[in-house]
């Protein structure tokens, strides 16, 4: 090799290789700062330095089919910049989930929606058009100890029923009930019992991942839902996280926890009866209740961020 090549592999290590600069480099090399830089240009051009670009949307793609791969479901993958803030992810996550329903959903459909920051961000997303005798079902009651529920719940849902043109059905009951008896006596009420009917026909159900340690917090452990009592009960059952205010371990088991009797949501069973299950998540918090929610096998479509996507890829 010539000198003066090896004069720009020396350069070109210490700017690339240990990250120093060319100011640190002039003084180093007794040269200018451009004559610095004129050596870094000439490294590449010699192919001493060799530069690739990978495409985020490669890595996306790559991204979903190893995850495909390894749980069975459909996967979306939404590039997002690596230094992008977890609000930006969620707003990523939701778009790519709006232009998936829009696929899914038409004329004659039902869709059940669970109530949460993931899903109310996907409605902010959806695309206005016309449909015929499509309804949106809210699959978990609303309600807590500090309000009815009605105007967040109520507003998320009737998002997706006004860019439709669908009937709207809302679930006026509490998220958790006080005692298992008072939910059993309140499934047998008619106008409650017409609102299971619809969810048992749904075509597609929306939903995202709770848990307590998201950047972007889930609604049902900030916002009244829980009491100090309550949280000590799931710390005890190990719990996870939440999928329609419905708990789960980390192997996806929900059977046995407490709270899970009191719940107004689908459990698993009845969840897993609606044939497109649609996830939405974003940010690398979630992933353990996400995990969870794949081993409960409630997922058939899956969309999340990039650095969530890595986060799950990597989960054992």
């Amino acid at each position: 090799m010539a000198a003066d090549e090896e004069d720009l592999e020396r350069v070109a290590r210490r700017y690339w290789d240990d990250g120093v600069t060319m100011d640190v480099i002039a003084r180093e090399e007794a040269v200018s700062r451009s004559t610095v830089s004129r050596m870094l240009d000439a490294a590449r051009a010699a192919g001493i330095v060799q530069v690739t670009v990978r495409s985020v949307h490669g890595r996306a793609a790559g991204l979903a089919a190893g995850l495909r791969e390894r749980f069975g479901v459909d996967v979306v993958v939404e590039p997002v910049p690596d230094g992008a803030t977890d609000l930006a992810r969620l707003d990523a996550a939701a778009a790519a989930t709006a232009r998936l329903l829009d696929e899914l959903m038409g004329s004659g459909m039902v869709l059940g929606v669970a109530w949460g920051t993931t899903t109310s961000a996907v409605a902010r997303h959806l695309t206005a058009r016309s449909t015929v005798d499509a309804h949106v079902v809210q699959l978990n009651g609303g309600a807590n100890t500090r309000s009815s529920g009605l105007g967040y719940a109520g507003e998320v849902v009737d998002r997706f029923g006004a860019a439709w043109g669908a009937e709207v059905h809302q679930f006026p009951v509490p998220a958790f009930f006080d005692a298992v008896a008072t939910r059993r006596a309140m499934w047998r009420e008619r106008s409650v019992r017409g609102v299971l009917a619809l969810q048992q026909r749904c075509d597609v159900a929306l939903f995202g991942v709770g848990t307590v340690a998201a950047g972007v917090p889930s609604r049902v452990y900030t916002a009244g839902y829980l009491t100090d009592t309550d949280r000590v009960s799931l710390a005890e059952e190990h719990v996870v996280g939440d999928v329609c205010t419905v708990f789960l371990r980390r192997d996806g088991s929900w059977e046995g926890v407490p709270l899970n009797a009191r719940s107004s949501g689908p459990p698993p069973p009845a969840l897993r009866r609606i044939p497109r299950r649609v996830c939405a998540v974003a940010g690398t918090g979630k992933v353990p209740a996400l995990a969870a929610a794949l081993a409960a096998g409630l997922v058939t479509d899956l969309v999340l961020d990039g650095a969530t996507a890595r986060a799950l890829m990597a989960h054992r």
